[in-house]
């Protein structure tokens, strides 16, 4: 168990009760940096949520590799939340996005778990906000852009004020999971409804919209370098098809309408994407998918690998062949995936302690490490 809910695991006089949200990326040093929302009191998307983190070295190998646990974002009592990281592999500076609201509001309304208070439901641009933090010294501090602990707002740059019907742009959120650094050097956050994305290694930071059918998002870079954004779809866009959704294109040039993928079916969840390694001469291009392999269900993760780019996906493995310690849990929901420096898959994926599917029922991650091997000895399914 990388990060221990129902009140195992704290800092700073908090003892969480649920850890959710997981995003991974690995360091120019070869650091994994591994990220969770920390959830002081329930399991609820709302309430005191702060950004939680843990370093670990020679690759995640055992759990004596990782740190203990440190706070990348805090702002009061509020809501921090949905980490995406990513890494500029020219600098190496580590950028962290994520999104906010303040305690006495959530997406759609409820108790605020902390303290029992009514919370208003957020229905106006600037009530959900984007912040950012950067490190450059392998992720062992985070710092805003003016140098202080605190986390950067980047709303007003990087929200959009109205949607493409010309309502608010209201509830937003940024990734969840990891960022992009692409081969020509073009840093990219996925986020709701468009790509936030610098050309100057941080130095500028810019929106490029897409078609508003999907939210939480994942991006990655294929061998023809091109761009591909696989997302969750929206409640009425999900029920259409109950597939993941999928669209392709070019920071530049823009992005295809959305389409649901057809082999990827999905609960309405996140998910994550891999892009293994480019078309070598005794290798094929390689790109992975996990997700929960169900319509109706969370705890069906499921690896999948395609060799052509992710327009097929010819083989899997349910990651339920893993055998779990005791005290694991119910295995399933959001998860990340990064390479390795010893060239394996790192995964982080939520488990539910506590079976239940209520406020009471806390909430972990798991990391796992396999190597490709392990996901060929699946099957063609």
């Amino acid at each position: 168990m990388l990060f221990k809910g129902n009140h195992v695991e704290g800092l700073n006089g908090i003892t969480y009760h649920t850890f959710r949200i997981p995003a991974v990326v690995r360091t120019n040093a070869g650091t994994l940096l591994t990220f969770a929302e920390g959830r002081a009191k329930s399991n609820k998307d709302y309430g005191n949520i702060n950004v939680m983190y843990k370093r670990g070295s020679n690759n995640g190998q055992t759990t004596g590799d990782w740190s203990t646990l440190m706070q990348a974002a805090s702002i009061g009592d509020d809501t921090i939340g949905n980490p995406t990281p990513v890494v500029d592999r020219q600098t190496g500076t580590i950028w962290l996005f994520m999104s906010w609201n303040s305690a006495n509001m959530s997406q759609s309304g409820g108790a605020n778990p902390d303290t029992g208070l009514p919370t208003t439901r957020i229905t106006q641009w600037g009530q959900r906000r984007v912040y950012v933090l950067r490190s450059d010294d392998d992720g062992i501090t985070f710092k805003g852009m003016d140098g202080s602990s605190n986390p950067t707002d980047m709303t007003a740059t990087l929200t959009p004020k109205t949607r493409a019907d010309g309502s608010a742009w209201a509830w937003d959120a940024v990734g969840p999971g990891a960022g992009l650094y692409t081969s020509d050097g073009v840093v990219i956050i996925p986020a709701q409804f468009r790509n936030i994305y610098s050309k100057d290694h941080g130095k500028t930071w810019q929106v490029q919209k897409l078609p508003e059918s999907a939210g939480e998002a994942t991006v990655t870079e294929l061998d023809d370098g091109s761009l591909y954004r696989n997302d969750r779809a929206n409640s009425t866009t999900w029920s259409a098809a109950e597939r993941r959704w999928v669209s392709r294109g070019s920071i530049d040039g823009g992005f295809s309408a959305y389409k649901p993928d057809d082999q990827l079916l999905d609960p309405e969840n996140e998910a994550s994407v891999l892009f293994y390694n480019n078309a070598e001469p005794d290798a094929p291009t390689r790109t992975i998918f996990l997700n929960s392999a169900s319509t109706v269900a969370r705890t069906k993760m499921r690896f999948r690998i395609s060799y052509d780019n992710a327009n097929t996906w010819l083989m899997s493995r349910p990651l339920s062949d893993f055998t779990l310690p005791s005290g694991s849990g119910t295995e399933g929901g959001y998860s990340s995936m990064v390479k390795t420096a010893d060239n394996n898959i790192g995964a982080m994926v939520e488990t539910n302690l506590d079976i239940s599917n209520n406020d009471v029922s806390a909430r972990g991650i798991l990391w796992h490490k396999l190597n490709l091997g392990w996901i060929l000895h699946g099957c063609a399914c």
